[in-house]
């Protein structure tokens, strides 16, 4: 049996709480993004009156995938979903870093690459307006309204909607440092 001086076991005890309160304060700061992101789409989908708005959050270079949604049904989920491969390369990450915006009403009548069209109609989108969440070091994520039942007319209001929704979401100190 090895006796520790009583300042060594302090010292040791002062680090593990230390931890335990970085870790903690991350849940909190974890916990404040999820409810921010959630607020946000579902306000964003009510407002839009749209079937479907979704954070498309990037966790690697132009890799990511969808990790939050708000529904009008269940039934419109793509929680978990990937973008397509080779279809989001590097000429479109390069349009949503210098700030893109793109409405689609109708992805049927929408000149854009079949790649882009398949991809969109497997996830049962008729109509999408995405903009960029653009923080400091880059391209965050996109903030994507998506109608499935139908054409959707676009409004500059609802583009202004979404881009005041990406931007509440980009200066957030919780998104800023995550």
């Amino acid at each position: 049996m090895q006796i520790h001086p009583h300042s060594e076991f302090n010292h040791s005890r002062d680090r593990s709480e230390q931890g335990l309160q970085d870790l903690l304060n991350r849940l909190v700061q974890t916990m404040q993004r999820d409810e921010l992101v959630r607020q946000t789409t579902n306000q964003l989908r009510k407002s839009l009156q749209v079937d479907r708005v979704v954070l498309y959050y990037f966790y690697g270079q132009w890799q990511g995938q969808v990790t939050f949604e708000s529904l009008s049904s269940k039934g419109f989920s793509i929680l978990g979903s990937t973008g397509p491969d080779g279809c989001f390369n590097d000429r479109y990450a390069e349009l949503y870093l210098a700030g893109r915006v793109k409405a689609i009403a109708d992805i049927e009548l929408e000149p854009i690459e079949a790649c882009h069209r398949d991809f969109l109609r497997n996830m049962q989108v008729r109509a999408n307006l995405v903009v960029p969440i653009l923080i400091p070091r880059g391209l965050w994520g996109l903030l994507a309204a998506h109608h499935c039942q139908g054409p959707h007319d676009w409004l500059p209001s609802d583009t202004e909607m979404m881009q005041a929704g990406a931007q509440t979401l980009a200066t957030a100190p919780y998104i800023l440092e995550s």
